[in-house]
């Protein structure tokens, strides 16, 4: 027989950790900033949803030792080990019930920076169409960059965990961000000054701006809603339950700009549909041009405070996630949960048209696409594999399959460079940075600009000249390189950069930008 010891000191620490409240403790010592429902506050929500944002320190150590240039306090001499490690684990278990988050609850969260000013003109000499945002997520901050002389111009506070990319207004002046716990945040560039924010989530994935700049739609996994908001000042025009045409609810995995269509376009987590919400109360229907009564019969109105938002379903086989989007917003792309096909969808017939094998889950919300040899291709990355696809976008074919040093997560590109960059982020050589010739498809150069470091994103300077790319680690750093000649020119300490989005090359639709 194999008899279990149990020592003297484990079973004091069971029995220490079976008199633990972790309810008591919370509301004793987190509520106060992250919210008596867990739901945030000051802080960030602290649920599974949101928690699984958080890089860096374990929970345990986080609650025990604090975070550096944050309000979070060490709590080490407060609490014990134990009734840490209880409290982290409650803090990981989902909450019992999701409580309602809708217009009322909303409009209740808005704040506006009453030191807010707007200017007549922007406060710099810099020429705002090449301004760059850095998202600094090491310390939850962006850093406002003049594209000419990289000059950081202003680094202001952020909401917890910024998710998905910023939105710029169509004239490049205001800029949206979202948090992963709702939060969405205005700031005017001109006068690099926080104008306000409110949460329209309690766990979000992704915000999209109309064409015409009026309208900011917030996709929601938490409740299962969109939410639509003014962009003027960031009241609640609209909250949509998600709900398939069978009568169940759905997340949204995200939400998309299809400009020439003046629509959005979400991805349903849960159900298998793709909707179309237009996002001009005066647009035309979204189904006109249709020959089968049964796809007029998906379109259903809904009154908003702003007008008549249509609204249309397109049934397809199972849920898709990750789209890309051709040029002309004819097509999409979406992955196959399988992780090895991808699917086209034509959104002006409203079906599936054709799939694709790309084994190795392509992440096709980094797709870029431009032309050669006098077609219009795309390229993808594989999250699981190293190998980007080349994909015909008139045929849907395969061209050509590129091994890389291992699996990537982001492409970009540029219409005035003869290149495309894709990293290695995953596997033993994240340090790595494939340069690419568009026409031959070959690897013209591999960077390793930081040995050992996670090496990641590339966005380009309006003109296209420069390339910056981030160290992606906390004491990191931003590189500029000649996009020519692929030299470093510059190197800018800064804390975990991620994502790059310049205001020209985002609000033209730049060639080589995922969208």
């Amino acid at each position: 027989m194999i008899r279990r010891m149990i020592s003297v000191s484990s079973l004091t620490l069971l029995a220490a950790m079976a008199a633990a409240d972790p309810a008591t403790d919370y509301a004793e010592n987190c509520a106060v900033c992250h919210g008596e429902g867990r739901l945030g506050a000051t802080g960030p929500a602290l649920i599974p949803e949101t928690l699984r944002r958080m890089r860096g320190p374990n929970l345990e150590n986080v609650i025990a030792q604090g975070r550096a240039a944050t309000q979070m306090p060490a709590f080490a001499d407060t609490l014990s080990a134990e009734r840490i490690a209880v409290l982290a684990e409650f803090l990981k278990t989902p909450l019992e019930e999701v409580p309602d988050w809708g217009a009322e609850q909303i409009a209740e969260t808005l704040w506006m920076d009453p030191g807010y000013s707007p200017a007549s003109a922007p406060v710099f000499d810099a020429d705002p169409m090449n301004i760059t945002l850095v998202v600094e997520t090491g310390d939850h901050h962006i850093s406002v960059l003049d594209g000419d002389t990289f000059e950081v111009l202003d680094r202001f506070e952020t909401p917890f965990a910024v998710h998905g990319g910023p939105k710029f207004s169509p004239d490049g002046r205001y800029v949206f961000i979202m948090s992963r716990d709702g939060w969405v945040q205005k700031y005017d560039i001109w006068s690099l000054h926080q104008v306000g924010r409110v949460r329209a989530g309690l766990n979000s994935r992704n915000i999209a701006i109309s064409r015409d700049g009026l309208h900011l739609a917030v996709a929601n996994y938490l409740p299962m809603t969109l939410t639509l908001l003014s962009t003027a000042d960031l009241s609640v025009e609209l909250v949509m339950p998600v709900i398939s045409k069978s009568g169940i609810k759905s997340r949204v995995s995200a939400v998309y700009q299809a400009p020439q269509r003046d629509s959005f376009i979400l991805a349903l987590k849960d159900q298998p549909e793709i909707w179309e919400v237009a996002t001009d109360p005066d647009a035309e229907p979204v189904y006109e041009g249709f020959v089968h009564s049964r796809e007029k019969d998906m379109v259903e109105a809904i009154l908003s405070s702003q007008g008549l938002f249509a609204r249309r379903r397109i049934e397809i086989a199972e849920p898709l996630d990750d789209f890309f989007f051709t040029a002309d917003y004819r097509f999409l792309i979406g992955a196959a949960r399988d992780g090895a096909r991808g699917v086209v969808v034509n959104l002006n017939v409203g079906r599936e048209i054709a799939e694709l094998p790309l084994p190795g889950m392509p992440h096709l919300g980094s797709g870029i696409s431009w032309e050669k040899d006098g077609r219009r291709v795309m390229a993808t990355p594989h999250l699981k594999e190293g190998k980007l696809s080349i994909i015909d976008t008139e045929d849907w074919s395969v061209l050509k399959t590129i091994d890389t040093d291992g699996p990537g997560f982001f492409l970009r590109s540029h219409e005035n460079t003869p290149y495309f960059w894709a990293d290695v982020f995953f596997g033993p050589n994240k340090d790595a940075l494939h340069v690419i010739d568009k026409q031959s498809l070959e690897i013209v150069k591999t960077l390793r600009p930081e040995p050992g470091a996670t090496v990641a994103h590339v966005e380009f300077t309006r003109d296209g000249r420069y390339a910056l790319v981030s160290v992606w680690e906390e004491d990191g750093a931003l590189i500029v390189y000649d996009a020519e000649t692929l030299e470093e020119v510059r190197r800018l300490p800064m804390r975990k950069p991620s994502g790059k989005y310049n205001v020209w090359n985002k609000i033209t639709f730049s060639e080589g930008t995922s969208h």
